[in-house]
């Protein structure tokens, strides 16, 4: 009985979940499209004002343009992980090697976290690649960087690893929002920040939710982070308890040997930097 209370409250989430998407995906699509013509005309009229004289008025007028404009653009930005998290967001997939794009992002994590975070990256040997958008999958990585910096204010621990996974039909007729079963690229960030309680897992991805201090987030992170995964054909779990620490699962399809011929998306290749972080290397010997 408790099983199927289970399964009917995790039911019940996922259609909350997908009615959510088809609302916010439906007016972002046509908030963008509002939000075109306004950045358009106020590029204009900035041409306008730059065939004029500067004048005093011509001067104010021009702050104002460009205080429209940034607003403007703020708020394209806005709608625009609003279409992530609803899965209506243009993608640009190509092959991807994970371990490539995680240690050329070192620095980047580095800087985000700061230096009471100490990062660790454990990458494993033999990493099939996946076939992503990298831009967005690195977004999505900092986000989860971003989440798991603000869970540990008084410094601690992240770990990105990677490695291989098999989801089995069995855990995959569980997935109540549907996955295939099938080989996937894992990526899981570890934090060792405050944790989250069960009523809190609940609602973590659904869109505008945080847990912090009001002007402190828009509670998009998460949300984007999901509708990117789903759109990508992948699944995300997340494992937390109060005082435990957090675990994020990104799960993305392996990409196979015929669509591996494709060119290689080009992602970061920086120098991986000394510094508080550690990157490991797991050979698989199996």
């Amino acid at each position: 009985m408790a099983e199927r209370r289970k399964a009917e409250a995790a039911l019940v989430q996922a259609q909350k979940m997908e009615a959510v998407g088809q609302l916010t995906g439906g007016v972002a699509h046509d908030f963008n499209n509002l939000l075109t013509i306004v950045i358009g005309g106020l590029d204009t009229i900035g041409r306008h004002l730059a065939s004029l004289p500067p004048t005093p008025a011509t001067n104010r007028i021009e702050r104002a343009k460009d205080m429209a404009l940034e607003g403007s653009r703020r708020a394209a930005t806005l709608t625009h992980r609003l279409l992530a998290f609803s899965r209506r967001q243009p993608l640009d997939p190509k092959p991807v090697d994970v371990n490539k794009l995680v240690a050329g992002m070192s620095e980047l994590f580095r800087r985000t976290l700061g230096e009471p975070v100490a990062l660790e990256a454990v990458l494993a040997g033999g990493l099939w690649r996946t076939h992503a958008d990298a831009n967005q999958l690195e977004n999505a990585l900092l986000n989860l960087a971003v989440n798991a910096r603000d869970a540990m204010p008084n410094g601690g621990k992240l770990t990105i690893e990677t490695a291989n996974a098999f989801l089995d039909e069995a855990y995959a007729a569980q997935v109540v929002e549907g996955v295939s079963p099938g080989q996937y690229v894992l990526i899981a960030v570890t934090d060792t920040g405050f944790g989250m309680d069960a009523a809190t897992l609940e609602k973590v991805f659904e869109p505008f939710f945080t847990t912090k201090k009001v002007g402190k987030g828009t509670g998009l992170g998460l949300s984007q982070v999901y509708g990117f995964v789903r759109q990508s054909g992948g699944h995300i779990r997340i494992y937390s308890e109060l005082g435990e620490g957090t675990t994020v699962k990104i799960y993305l399809p392996r990409l196979h040997a015929a669509a591996a011929e494709q060119p290689e998306e080009d992602i970061r290749q920086d120098v991986v930097p000394t510094g508080c972080e550690t990157i490991l290397v797991v050979e698989d010997n199996t």
